[in-house]
C-alpha cells in the first residue's frame, strides 16, 4: 500500500514513517510550509512550534531523517490556505471576544484537508494519508470514529475530532497503540534525533499580537456588577479562566470570566464564578453516531488537557449539542470545543458557544 506521511521533523512523525516501512508499505514523507506570508516575523529563539518563520534548518532536517529511513520526501508550499482558513479564523474568534484552537482547525482543514488534497493534485500518488498522532481509528457498522490513544497522558483525539468520515477512512495512525516510551525508544535506536529531543505541541511560540496584528486598545476591567476595578490594553490578551497578568489588588484571586468585544470589557470575578453546568456547542462534526437520540452518559472535554468528565448530553432541534455537567466545570470558553466520548469513541464533538 502507498502511504504519505505527514511529517513535522519531530519524533512521532519520524517514527510512524519508519514503522509503515518496516512493515512494508511503500512511504512517501511529506511537509507542508505555511509560514511564507509571515516572513517577517522574527522566529523565537529554540523555537519548535509548527508554525513558526525561516525553517528551513527543519526541513533539511527531514530530508535527512527520510534518507535514514530510505523514502523519498516532498514539501508542499501551502502558506495561502493556511493563512485565509486557520489565521483568517483565529483572527476573527479573538476580536469577537472567544478563545480559538487553531491545531483543531488546521487538522481538519489543512493536515487532512487542503494538503491531502494538494498532495493528489501535484501527482502524488497513495492510498492512505499517515501522521504521527497518539490516537485511533476504529471502524463499526461501516462508521469511522476517533478513539482514544493507548498512552493516555499522550492522547490527541480531542484536536483531530473535526475530522469527517471521508478523512478518517483514509488515514493511519500507527502510534495509537504504543506509548510515548515505546516511540521514544524506537527514535534514539534508529538516531533519528538526540537522545534529549525536546517537542512541543505549541502552535505558535512568539506572542499571538503578531499574527493578529492589531493595535493595543485601552478598555475597562470590571466585575459582575459593573464596578471599574482597571484597564486592559485588549481583550485579546485574556482568556477565559486566566488568573496571573490581570494586575488587580484583591481581597482573593481574581479570574477572567468574560470578553465582551461590543464594550471593550475584560469582566472578573472569583473562583466560584468560574463553575458551569452547561455547554451548548454548534458546528458539530459526527464522529461515532451521526446524531444523539435522546438524552446519552457520556464524557466530555471542553478543553484539550485533563480528563473526560461525567455529562449527560443531548441533541438540540438546531442540531447543536449541550452536555450538562452535574460536578460542572471551570471556564468552559466560547471558541473552543465541547467533544462528546461514549468509553473510547468520540461520539461527536463542536465548537462552545455558550456557557451558564
Amino acid at each position: 500500500m502507498k502511504v504519505l506521511v505527514g511529517m513535522s521533523g519531530g519524533i512521532d512523525s519520524s517514527v510512524a514513517a519508519y514503522l509503515l516501512k518496516q512493515m512494508g508499505h511503500d512511504v512517501m514523507g511529506v511537509t507542508m510550509t505555511i509560514w511564507s506570508k509571515r516572513a517577517h516575523l522574527v522566529r523565537p529563539e529554540h523555537s519548535t512550534s509548527c508554525f513558526a518563520p525561516d525553517k528551513r534548518e527543519d526541513i533539511l532536517a527531514i530530508q535527512k531523517i527520510c534518507e535514514k529511513i530510505g523514502i523519498p520526501h516532498q514539501v508542499l508550499e501551502l502558506s495561502d490556505v493556511f493563512e485565509d482558513v486557520v489565521l483568517a479564523n483565529f483572527k476573527s474568534e479573538y476580536m469577537d471576544g472567544r478563545t480559538p484552537n487553531p491545531c483543531v482547525w488546521c487538522n481538519a482543514k489543512i493536515k487532512f484537508g487542503a494538503m491531502v488534497e494538494y498532495a493528489r493534485q501535484s501527482g502524488l500518488e497513495f492510498d492512505k494519508f499517515a501522521t504521527g498522532h497518539y490516537a485511533r481509528i476504529v471502524e463499526q457498522q461501516g462508521r469511522y470514529s476517533i478513539a482514544r490513544a493507548v498512552d493516555r497522558k499522550k492522547d490527541q483525539s480531542y484536536f483531530l475530532y473535526r475530522l469527517n468520515q471521508e478523512q478518517l477512512a483514509g488515514t493511519l495512525f500507527p502510534l495509537g497503540e504504543m506509548t510515548k516510551q515505546q516511540v521514544r525508544a524506537i527514535d534514539v535506536e534508529q538516531g533519528f534525533h538526540a537522545v534529549y529531543q525536546e517537542e512541543s505541541q505549541d502552535f505558535y511560540d512568539g506572542s499571538y499580537t503578531d499574527l493578529l496584528e492589531i493595535e493595543d486598545r485601552k478598555g475597562k476591567i470590571v466585575n459582575q456588577a459593573g464596578e471599574v476595578l482597571g484597564e486592559h490594553a485588549g481583550i485579546w490578551h485574556y482568556t477565559i479562566g486566566q488568573r496571573k497578568g490581570l494586575g488587580i489588588a484583591a481581597e482573593r484571586p481574581l479570574y477572567v470570566l468574560e470578553l465582551r468585544a461590543d464594550t471593550n470589557e475584560v469582566v472578573v470575578g472569583f473562583v466560584e464564578d468560574t463553575l458551569q453546568t452547561t455547554v451548548t456547542a454548534s458546528d458539530v462534526v459526527w464522529s461515532a453516531v451521526d446524531h444523539l437520540e435522546g438524552e446519552r452518559s457520556v464524557q466530555a472535554k471542553i478543553r484539550s488537557t485533563g480528563l473526560p468528565s461525567e455529562a449527560t448530553a443531548f441533541q438540540n432541534e438546531d442540531g447543536s449539542i449541550t452536555a450538562v455537567f452535574p460536578a460542572g466545570v471551570k471556564a468552559a470558553t466560547s471558541g473552543q470545543s465541547l467533544v462528546l466520548y461514549e468509553n473510547e469513541r468520540i461520539l461527536c464533538g463542536g465548537i462552545i458557544e455558550q456557557v451558564r
